[in-house]
């Protein structure tokens, strides 16, 4: 049994970079994301796995291509009879190989505690430093050198980290943008301390984030709205979470969450924060915030509440016709209820809040007048499992032309919620062997105009069909080889513009070799003009099995002279970076990307990338013939 866990992880850690690219291509083309924290949060859990025997809802959802019922799965086993070894994963039956495949590298099995108090308080502090991760990076890119008209190209950054257990996190980091000056040096700090005393689950401070219940109130800044990964539609409860980036997202303070148990099956968790950060370069946005969430067996019920106050009066930088119901003003209130319970083959979920908002009359231009209005939310849904393989899910949302959170991100089909009402429903099917189907449709209207669609009132829709067969190697072989293909149909209709796209995908690795077979279409229609995007891609690596070097590398044509048909494709780039340009225009694109252990705690990365576009379509275009960006990257861990 040793041996075989010992292969399934030696298969799992080298596939990993793998797991994470398909995470990215799941999830790339359907909103805002911040890449570079879902990274980071992968590599940090992969460092320090989750143990399966002492874990949460809140600790799962990271592993962002778990559904909601699997990660009740996995708790409700963990419950009933602790897990031995990982080869029981194979007795749960919401998990398919594939995703036990995806699943390994980011979890463990440590024997349950007799005494479970003591797993939850660390006593001694020297233990901490004794057993902790230290890691240091520093970071040297330059970016888009053609183009820079003379000033430095050069992005700086320096990031440390540490980590014991992810129990104790600690992180600080110091970047300055190309082309900046020593005045535009970015800086921050993160600090997480997770069951160090029986009632006290969680303590952030510096840059961290907060997620609870639907997302209405509080919201992480990675979330799950729509994507290839249809069954965690609408699930961000996680907490309050360090955030590792300084790019202004995210808040910036303290905050703590108490917890009592009553029995192993009702809680209590009540959570306090405060956030102070720049709103602009002269305003400043205070945030108090609270969280009391009650859970007995399947039922959950949560309380939030938030009150923002400004420095300064805020409001959009244009007033666009988009923007009118927008917030402005010094105050703003935002509270909220949400609730879950889940039992068996249902999962019901629902959540509605009202936030504070002002009414600004014609007359009133330069400011908010006094009329406040309580804008609502709302989202409701369901998932169902009616047999072992099939789920289901239906999700409506209502938020009101006055709703508008700045901090909330709820299920939407905007980046703003506010001003929407819509149903969605989602299939996915993994009843046959190495088959995973998924597919979704969604409707929406919007009843005032929207970025982009100048008219009231408008509808639109989003139809996708992904599917994936998968053929693995033996779990057993300690040579990794296997292949699986991709595709995915999408239709998407949202003011005048229609876009239809595909995508398929062929993946084959086989010992140190990998390939992937990437290849794009779309076509848009808008108002009577049309235009299309087509791009082709083929990737190879290579891993040498008697020095520590590593190549992966890509060549890829593109032929999408509209803005409207770029293309999104994932790229490999140095550790805790990510690429994900659009590819516009008429050109070729190529980069290579090389890791190399020098020593068993040194690493180097170095990623070459280069674009080049045919010279009619630059020179109409005003642009470069080429570009080149090099990213280098040195590592030491400790």
């Amino acid at each position: 049994m040793k041996s075989l866990i010992a292969a399934i992880l030696l298969i799992a850690n080298f596939s990993l970079e793998d797991i994470v690219l398909d995470i990215y291509n799941a999830v790339s083309e359907f909103g805002e994301v911040e890449y570079e924290q879902l990274q980071a949060d992968l590599y940090a859990i992969h460092e320090s796995p989750i143990d399966l025997n002492h874990t949460s809802d809140e600790e799962l959802s990271q592993l962002y291509f778990l559904s909601p019922h699997q990660i009740d799965e996995i708790l409700l086993y963990a419950d009933k009879h602790p897990f031995v070894s990982l080869y029981e994963l194979r007795l749960i039956s919401s998990l398919t190989e594939y995703e036990i495949r995806d699943l390994l590298p980011f979890v463990k099995v440590d024997p349950p505690s007799a005494d479970e108090s003591a797993y939850n308080t660390i006593k001694y502090a020297h233990d901490v430093f004794a057993h902790a991760r230290h890691e240091l990076t520093m970071r040297v890119d330059a970016r888009d050198i053609e183009n820079f008209g003379g000033s430095d190209p050069m992005f700086v950054r320096t990031k440390y980290r540490f980590d014991y257990q992810r129990r104790v996190l600690f992180g600080a980091q110091l970047s300055r943008p190309a082309g900046g000056q020593a005045q535009d040096l970015q800086y921050g700090a993160f600090l997480q301390l997770r069951d160090i005393h029986p009632h006290l689950h969680n303590v952030v401070a510096g840059n961290f984030q907060a997620s609870f219940g639907q997302g209405l109130v509080f919201a992480p800044v990675f979330h799950n709205g729509k994507s290839a990964y249809v069954q965690s539609a609408a699930y961000n409860r996680q907490g309050l979470r360090y955030y590792s980036s300084v790019d202004g997202a995210g808040l910036h303070g303290a905050g703590a969450t108490a917890r009592w148990y009553w029995s192993k099956a009702t809680r209590l968790d009540a959570t306090a924060l405060y956030s102070l950060k720049r709103a602009n370069d002269s305003t400043w946005h205070h945030l108090i915030g609270a969280n009391l969430t009650f859970r007995h067996n399947h039922l959950q019920v949560e309380l939030n509440a938030a009150q923002n106050i400004w420095s300064d009066s805020i409001h959009p930088y244009n007033n666009a016709a988009y923007n009118q119901r927008y917030f402005r003003g010094r105050h703003q209130a935002v509270i909220g209820a949400s609730a879950r319970y889940n039992h068996g083959w249902f999962d019901a979920f629902a959540e509605i809040a009202t936030a504070e908002n002002y009414e600004r009359f014609p007359e009133n231009a330069g400011s908010p007048t006094n009329a406040p209005h309580w804008g609502i939310g709302v989202i409701a849904g369901s998932r169902f499992y009616p047999t072992d393989g099939l789920s289901l899910i239906a999700l409506y949302r209502y938020y009101s032309p006055y709703f508008d959170n700045t901090l909330g991100y709820a299920f939407s089909e905007t980046s703003r919620i506010g001003d929407e009402n819509g149903a969605y429903l989602g299939i996915e099917i993994t009843r046959w062997k190495g088959w995973k189907i998924s597919s979704y449709g969604d409707v929406f209207r919007f009843s005032g105009p929207k970025y982009g669609i100048p008219y009231a009132p408008s509808i639109g829709y989003d139809v996708i069909l992904d599917f994936t067969n998968t053929h693995l190697g033996s779990l057993s072989d300690a040579r990794y080889a296997g292949w699986w293909v991709n595709g995915r149909i999408r239709a998407r209709k949202k003011g005048d513009l229609s876009t239809y796209s595909a995508r398929a995908q062929f993946n084959w690795q086989s010992g140190g070799w990998s390939l992937r077979t990437i290849a794009d279409a779309n076509i848009t229609t808008e108002k009577g003009f049309s235009g299309y995007g087509v791009s082709i891609a083929q990737d190879a690596g290579y891993a040498f099995a008697e020095v520590p070097l590593s190549l992966r590398g890509r060549v890829q044509y593109f032929d999408a002279r509209n803005w409207d048909n770029r293309i999104y494709m994932y790229e490999h780039d140095v550790l805790y970076a990510f690429s994900i340009p659009a590819v516009y225009g008429l050109g070729g694109r190529a980069y290579i990307c090389l890791k190399w252990q020098i020593l068993a705690p040194l690493a180097l990365y170095l990623r070459v990338s280069e674009t080049v576009y045919a010279p009619n379509w630059a020179a109409e275009h005003q642009r470069a013939m080429t570009r080149t960006d090099v990213h280098l990257l040195l590592r030491a861990k400790l």
